[in-house]
């Protein structure tokens, strides 16, 4: 059986006010998830060799605990249904004050479900990490407002100086928002909870980065509007490291458990992972080829040997 997740602290009595949100109760016998949907990719294969596995598994007619209620919360879970296209965008008033507070959730993006909280929020980052398992040595990525955010928390894209450097800047701001993670060096604003690399030695022989994204997907771009930081993200794995969870309720049975605060029901997504694009080089190199087409003036990461650290960070992309 199932663990029961605990009540939040943090949660107080506002969440339990919102009951008379069109939420109604639900049986204390509706039986554990018997199913699973993701998908599968070849773990850290080279852009052109990558490709996406369907393990499809036909939807359980009998919704599950979190699968009924449009707005609901039980054991401290607080589970919102949206549309995908953001229409009842006001339901989402209650998850942004939830991450203001040091929530963790999950949330939909233009590619998959990512877990994320306030980028503020310090004990907020180190709950997170606990829950997806993430170890201190990786960093995370980050969900940004505008490129005002990516100029705050990164150094920037390059943007040319007139002796033949190409104004790189100028090419991006055609891709975002859309499906790219775009890997830069991380400024001093950014948490050292987003970049740290476990012991002292290796904090410092690796180089400062981060991926940032600025998602083109209606819900998380209205939950974004209303906060005061940009949003620490990791995507929602399945059991294996090359695997996305893609069902939200799935996502909540699953997660619910080990502490999460809230989910976000954008419907059920395609398991096509962002583009992750290396800028902290010489030239654009993309080191996931995922759901954003490689655009002319990106290099495909086949031609080069991909380093650990950059393999670290594809796996906290979503």
């Amino acid at each position: 059986m199932a663990v029961q997740p605990q009540v939040k602290n943090f949660h107080g009595d506002r969440c339990g006010a919102l009951s008379f949100l069109n939420s109604r109760s639900v049986p204390e016998n509706v039986s554990a998830p018997n199913r699973s949907r993701f998908f599968s990719v070849s773990s850290f294969m080279p852009a052109r060799r990558f490709r996406v596995v369907a393990l499809a598994v036909k939807r359980c007619p009998k919704r599950l605990k979190y699968a009924t209620p449009r707005f609901t919360k039980e054991g401290g879970l607080l589970y919102v249904e949206v549309e995908p296209l953001g229409g009842d965008s006001w339901k989402l008033d209650p998850v942004v004050d939830l991450l203001k507070e040091g929530a963790v959730g999950v949330i939909p993006t233009d590619t998959i479900y990512a877990i994320v909280c306030n980028l503020k929020s310090h004990s907020a980052i180190e709950r997170l990490r606990r829950i997806k398992d993430i170890a201190d040595s990786k960093p995370l990525s980050i969900l940004c407002r505008s490129f005002r955010d990516i100029d705050t928390y990164t150094t920037g894209f390059p943007r040319g100086d007139g002796q033949g450097h190409t104004n790189i800047f100028r090419a991006v701001k055609h891709c975002l928002p859309g499906p790219y993670t775009f890997i830069l060096t991380a400024s001093k604003e950014l948490p050292k909870q987003c970049t740290r690399y476990g012991t002292t030695a290796a904090k410092y022989a690796h180089r400062k980065s981060v991926g940032v994204r600025i998602p083109d997907d209606a819900i998380c771009q209205a939950i974004l509007e209303r906060m005061d930081s940009p949003l620490i993200s990791t995507s929602v794995k399945g059991p294996k490291d090359d695997e996305w969870m893609i069902d939200p309720v799935v996502i909540a049975d699953s997660y619910g458990p080990e502490g999460l605060d809230f989910v976000v029901d954008g419907g059920i997504r395609v398991a096509d992972p962002s583009t992750v694009v290396d800028m902290m080089g010489h030239y654009p190199k993309i080191l996931r080829q995922g759901k954003g087409p490689k655009l002319p003036w990106m290099v495909a990461e086949d031609d080069f040997e991909a380093a650990g650290s950059e393999q670290d960070l594809i796996a906290s992309s979503a």
